[in-house]
């Protein structure tokens, strides 16, 4: 089988060359365009193996930023087509018990509790890697190896 990700929301929002036009990221390391190639090729292979996972906070937050918080936002049906699109993948709902061990894993690792819900939600789905600009680079946590796909190797 193959390895299983959690996709986090940057994919996603560079996954849509409109969107990906319009986002700012916090993180300069490759401009829009290049991230939207790089995404698009992991959403790709996500696709043909069957590896994507997506946590219910993912899902969340890819609404509210392409609706309310880029530069041109688009409109909320939008927004939910694309999400629709993503409910053939794994989906991890957040439960009352995932928000007990991100909490946990805040405790433990130090990290934002936003970050450990992320973590929490990879390890309920068995995940071995997640991908995301927002921890850092090559470290585990909770067994889970922290991947940035948008730093130049």
């Amino acid at each position: 089988m193959a390895t299983p990700y959690l996709q986090p929301l940057k994919i996603l929002i560079f996954d849509n060359q409109t969107i990906a036009q319009t986002a700012i990221s916090r993180k300069l390391t490759l401009d829009a365009g290049s991230k939207h190639d790089i995404a698009v090729s992991l959403i790709k292979e996500f696709w043909e193996k069957g590896t994507g996972i997506l946590s219910t906070q993912v899902l969340q937050e890819f609404y509210v930023n392409v609706t309310r918080k880029i530069l041109k936002p688009i409109l909320p049906a939008k927004a939910r087509g694309i999400i629709e699109n993503y409910l053939v993948w794994q989906v991890e709902v957040n439960k009352p018990d995932t928000i007990l061990l991100a909490s946990e894993i805040e405790e433990r690792h130090l990290l934002s509790f936003w970050d450990s819900l992320i973590v929490a939600a990879a390890r309920n789905a068995k995940a071995d890697k997640i991908l995301t600009e927002d921890l850092k680079h090559g470290q585990r946590l909770e067994g889970i190896l922290i991947e940035n796909p948008f730093i130049k190797s």
